[in-house]
């Protein structure tokens, strides 16, 4: 006999409730709580009761220390993100937004990893059909690819054990429901249940799973960041879905490091890798024009030379707007106080609008100078020398800080055959003549603005 009850779930953290809260005892985030109807089935599949005394403990030092299996996919730059590859019997979820290519990435390495033994491919979303129409524009073609059109997890966990895959694909987590459970699938309980049925098929039968989930308006994959905490690896794809160029970001990963990205370009072949990440983002071949600087980035281990605009033009507003995109509003907003109370640059009435080249994120602070000079040499009309990188952190006085693995920034720069660097003075003391650049020195805004100004 099913019954039924009201429960309220944090969608933060998956916290339960019996009564809705205000504040999540668990996360402390506030107005998480959203409520459902739960079904509970008290059949024979639920009835069965685990033993106490049956777990069996071990000493640290006895258990064995067993390399896992990495399994290539036929990607260098995905294996890089996955910290060698793909692991026997992991549980990785793979994030983004609709149409950026999720599943195109996923059945494009089905291609490679069936190679290997068999691949189930379970899709909630498309029919077999669709799923062949992409497979042959892709051409993928594997005997050992099984397609199934399944929602209901009993059903899928069932197809397992029958044919014992060595990997599985969920195309995706929030079509997926369990039954037992009453509410809709893609809810906070659904997603939950199903992703530890599925976390637990994958350890006890060490069969390598890829599931697909759907973010949110804010970023966020759908359903309760519990999910991220149950599985092994999540990665998200990130980019403009009108633009070409995709980015494949680890944000957990148990076998490796979270600090490596992969860079693809859509083509009507699919996803295609892309070797030198940093010609997606640079046009050297352009002259010089005000308002364009360029400085370098750390994406993970890598090391990429990006392009800043500026543009800024007389308000007609009494606010004048501040448009940021890729970079953090509130850091353009304390570089421009900077700029107004240490250079005596009146940028009260302009308009101003940054925009980082080939929709990437500046996160870190090493960009604020070339932020800086980009807002400065549009005001000016003075151009930037496309062979100049701009490097360093403002603080508030207006002194230039250090960098953070400036050396591996300035041999990925010299490779790429950049001339001249303008970076802070502590940082090029200590390297001296190490490369093969023009270095100058920044101490603070002021000196370094007035002088760029006099040479013009």
């Amino acid at each position: 006999m099913a019954k039924e009850k009201i429960v309220f779930f944090c969608k933060e953290c998956g916290y339960e409730s019996s009564k809705w809260l205000g504040k999540c005892p668990a996360c402390n985030n506030w107005n998480s709580f959203i409520e459902e109807k739960v079904k509970i089935n008290a059949g024979k599949g639920t009835s069965t009761k685990y033993k106490v005394g049956e777990a069996t403990v071990k000493k640290l030092n006895d258990i064995q220390n067993i390399e896992k299996n990495r399994l290539d996919t036929g990607y260098e730059e995905l294996n890089r993100v996955l910290g060698g590859g793909l692991v026997d019997g992991s549980l990785v979820l793979l994030g983004g937004e609709p149409g950026i290519g999720k599943s195109t990435l996923v059945l494009q390495i089905c291609n490679n990893l069936a190679k290997h033994g068999t691949l189930l491919y379970v899709s909630g979303e498309e029919s077999d059909t669709q799923i062949k129409m992409r497979a042959d524009r892709l051409k993928v073609n594997s005997e050992n690819l099984l397609f199934l059109g399944e929602t209901n997890i009993n059903e899928i966990e069932a197809q397992i054990e029958k044919i014992n895959p060595k990997f599985c694909i969920i195309d995706s987590i929030q079509t997926m429901y369990d039954e037992e459970i009453s509410s809709a699938s893609g809810n906070i309980s659904q997603v939950r249940e199903v992703t530890a049925r599925l976390m637990n098929i994958a350890k006890s039968k060490n069969i390598s799973m890829i599931v697909i989930g759907h973010v949110t308006k804010d970023g966020n994959i759908a359903g309760p960041r519990l999910l991220e905490h149950m599985v092994d690896v999540v990665l998200y794809i990130e980019g403009e879905r009108f633009l070409s160029h995709r980015i494949v970001r680890g944000v957990k990963n148990r076998f490796g490091s979270t600090n490596e990205i992969g860079i693809f370009e859509m083509k009507e072949e699919g996803l295609v890798e892309v070797n030198n990440m940093s010609e997606i983002f640079l046009n050297r071949d352009e002259s010089s024009l005000p308002g364009t600087v360029t400085t370098a980035i750390l994406e993970g281990n890598s090391t990429l030379a990006i392009e800043v605009q500026a543009l800024t033009t007389h308000s007609y507003y009494n606010m004048p707007r501040r448009v940021a995109n890729g970079v953090d509003f509130n850091r353009l907003s304390m570089i421009i106080a900077v700029i107004e109370k240490m250079c005596g640059i009146n940028l009260g009435t302009q308009d101003i609008y940054i925009n980082v080249i080939g929709g990437l994120k500046i996160t870190e602070t090493s960009a604020d100078i070339a932020i800086a000079f980009a807002i400065i040499s549009s005001y000016k009309g003075i151009p930037i020398s496309k062979d100049s990188v701009f490097l360093g952190e403002i603080a508030l006085n207006g002194q230039i800080r250090n960098v953070v693995n400036i050396e591996k920034r300035l041999k990925e720069l010299e490779k790429i055959g950049y001339k001249k660097i303008y970076a802070p003075k502590k940082q090029i003391d200590n390297l001296k003549d190490t490369y093969n650049m023009k270095m100058v020195k920044l101490n603070d805004i002021q000196s370094i603005v007035e002088k760029f100004l006099s040479s013009k």
